[in-house]
């Protein structure tokens, strides 16, 4: 008997729905005519052991038992789920042949694999096991899966990876929060004060944004604008530029802060004569925006409809398991296998038929041309978010949902449109002595922008920004410093600059951060590190946090009342600033956090293991907590304590309060501090060394590293 374990009940049904009928439905499992079972998880049934099960004594929180290190790990089944551990206990031995069909990434992988190991599972029967890779609901996906089943032994460095990052944000959460919370006692605060390697330098990016706009003095600086025209009386503007003799004039962002000198040059260039100096024309291509990952959704989604990560998150949940219309969406990859590029006649039908209004006024899509977005040298266990072949009916979906489709469907259909042509012209007129400069864009070809065209009031469409700023991952490069049309000219020109125009504009502070740039910045953290060392390690597209987990770690900053939105802004509370000014700059910057990312995902691709992810990270916790009881976190004085308030009433030793619930997807991966595992946790382990847990049994799934 083979025994697909999936990760949730609808990837299950899912399996179940293309195995041999009829089906004889068991409690939590499903038995297909030819005798093989499909049974599943409900999330992560085992959690990391509380403390207090390694030591009973260190139940109540006394800073000396820290920091608290488990000598052997131990994982507990979760209570609300002990019965569907117990039905894949009972299946699990009768099965001959174990397929972990757990979600495609490290988290999915090792909430299988944490199972196959606490039931026991060795020898032959676990070498054997094979892998089920399921990205796509509709059944001749999970069909097409069933015939390229790989062996599960390939993803142990993506299992490693997960255990590595729960245990290390167990230790790092657990320990911080019983610190800081100690010492917060002291200094009158009442509540609990989470950390999380994660969401504390999250949480550290807005404050430090906050009092940067709030500590922000605005000054003046001066632009100069030249109106030209050419003899047949045709106009337009440039730009001037301030030449090395301005610089005692300007600040380190090259503007003009002496109105003087810039009135000096308004006054000079007025009603004079004018010389095209610099004259250039290229012609240029701008490929199709890529396929979305999830973060690169949310950043567009909040952009263009004000939604937040997780209504994103969840939208898209919906989109893929109940309506089966999208691939899977915890995706962090925009790349695509070649082989998928087989579907696209299908998938293209589907769109024409469930879709058809995104294509009114196109050409016809060619399912021939292939992007850049195929690319096997890109795509690990997951690819980009696309839709599936399935035809849509629009109408039996939600707002959200319709809005989110079309826009996942319009991505994918760029890549079957060619390039966007077009050619700039750069112009440099010299006035007097000085540079004046000017750029033009002139639409060659719109292809792949067809798409994302704005309908004008004459019938006619314009290559419009629309929706690609996120979707390329930057706005249209320098497309302020472009004007609409240049007249025809020559290099050596003479032209008349009718007036000089004085623009007085003033510094603005940086804008607070609203879903979709906090979310940029969670994508692209290395912008934020301090340390110029560590920047040279990180690459551009390491984040902070995962897909699946950043939508949770916002959301439960939120509910810890640590961040608060003002309109579409994200601001910190009092509270929140309070904690961060307490801490040590390294528990609240994204340094070392961005570097145990880029360590974690070393350990999917075997460029680092285990033990030199957790060794060092043992170290800098001792010192943290070290550093922690040297000082009080004085900046809490005078502030109340809310979220977790503790009580003898519950097992958690905390009355349940708006903060002390996780958000679903926080607590599905474990997030850094998530309430079980770092806020609420009331007992320890003993100190030991990190070495020591490679003898637990979850760490059975990495032995083999």
């Amino acid at each position: 008997m083979i025994l697909y374990i999936a990760e949730k009940p609808s990837l299950g049904r899912a399996i179940a729905d293309v195995l041999p009928k009829p089906h004889k439905k068991g409690d939590g499992f499903i038995e297909a005519a030819n005798g093989d079972c499909v049974s599943w998880c409900v999330g992560h049934l085992l959690e990391q052991a509380q403390p207090d099960a390694y030591n009973p004594e260190y139940k109540s929180w006394k800073f000396e038992h820290l920091p608290i290190v488990p000598d052997k790990w131990q994982l507990k089944p979760k209570a609300a789920t002990r019965s569907q551990l117990s039905v894949l206990k009972k299946l699990v031995k009768q099965a001959n042949t174990l397929v972990n069909a757990g979600d495609p990434d490290r988290e999915g992988q090792l909430l299988v694999d944490e199972v196959i190991a606490y039931l026991g599972v060795t020898g032959d029967k676990l070498h054997q096991t094979q892998r089920l890779l399921i990205s796509d609901l509709n059944p001749q996906a999970v069909k097409r899966a069933l015939t390229q089943l790989r062996s599960n032994r390939e993803f142990i460095p993506l299992s490693t990876s997960a255990l590595a990052r729960s245990r290390a944000d167990w230790l790092y959460g657990m320990n911080m929060t019983r610190a800081y919370t100690i010492q917060g006692k002291k200094v009158g605060y009442q509540g609990v004060l989470s950390v999380g390697r994660v969401q504390t330098p999250l949480l550290g990016l807005v404050v430090r944004r906050d009092e940067e706009i709030a500590n922000f003095q605005s000054k003046p600086f001066y632009e100069v604008l030249a109106h030209l025209a050419t003899e047949k009386q045709e106009t337009f503007s440039a730009k001037w530029q301030p030449s090395e003799a301005c610089l005692p004039y300007m600040d380190e962002e090259g503007r003009v802060l002496a109105r003087g000198l810039a009135q000096n040059v308004v006054s000079r260039i007025s009603n004079k004569p004018a010389l095209v100096t610099q004259l250039a024309s290229k012609d240029k291509k701008q490929h199709p925006p890529l396929p979305y990952s999830l973060s690169a959704l949310q950043i567009d989604a909040a952009k263009r409809f004000g939604m937040s990560a997780k209504d994103v998150l969840d939208t898209c949940q919906s989109l893929y398991e109940r309506h089966k219309l999208i691939t899977y969406p915890r995706s962090d990859s925009r790349y695509l296998p070649l082989e998928q590029h087989k579907l696209a006649p299908a998938v293209l039908r589907a769109v024409s038929l469930g879709a058809g209004e995104l294509l009114q006024g196109a050409d016809v899509p060619d399912p021939q041309l292939k992007s850049k977005a195929w690319d096997d040298k890109k795509v690990d266990a997951h690819h980009a978010i696309v839709p599936t072949e399935k035809t849509a009916n629009l109408s039996s979906l939600s707002l959200r949902e319709k809005q989110l489709y079309l826009h996942i469907v319009r991505q994918y259909l760029a890549q079957f449109y060619p390039a966007y042509c077009y050619s700039e012209t750069t112009v440099q007129v010299t006035i007097e002595g000085g540079l004046f400069n000017t750029k033009a864009r002139q639409d060659q070809s719109l292809g792949w922008k067809q798409l994302f065209a704005r309908q004008e009031p004459n019938g006619s469409k314009t290559s419009g920004n629309e929706s690609t700023q996120g979707s390329t991952g930057k706005d249209d490069e320098d497309s302020d410093e472009f004007i609409g049309q240049l007249p025809p000219l020559k290099l050596g020109q003479a032209l008349h600059c009718t007036r000089g125009e004085l623009l007085e504009k003033n510094t603005q502070p940086p804008k607070a951060f609203t879903d979709a740039t906090l979310l940029s910045a969670m994508t692209g953290i290395s912008r934020y590190v301090t340390d110029p060392e560590i920047r040279k390690i990180l690459k551009e597209t390491d984040g902070l946090g995962t897909e699946a987990t950043r939508a949770g770690i916002i959301e439960l900053l939120f509910k810890r009342g640590f961040l608060q939105r003002l309109g579409k802004s994200i601001v910190s509370t009092d509270v929140g600033k309070g904690l961060i000014n307490s801490l040590p700059a390294s528990a609240t910057t994204p340094d070392m956090t961005a570097l145990w990312e880029a360590s974690l995902n070393g350990i999917c691709h075997k460029e680092t293991s285990y033990q030199a992810f957790m060794q060092p990270l043992l170290g800098t916790l001792s010192t943290l907590i070290q550093n922690a009881g040297e000082q009080l976190p004085t900046a809490l004085n005078g502030l109340k304590g809310q979220g977790y308030r503790k009580t003898a009433g519950n097992k958690s030793g905390y009355r349940k309060s708006p903060y002390r619930k996780a958000s679903s997807s926080a607590k599905r991966t474990g997030t850094a501090s998530t309430a079980k595992t770092s806020t609420t946790t009331s007992s320890s382990a003993k100190k030991s060394s990190a070495s020591s847990g490679t003898r637990s049994r979850t760490r059975k799934v990495a032995a083999e590293v």
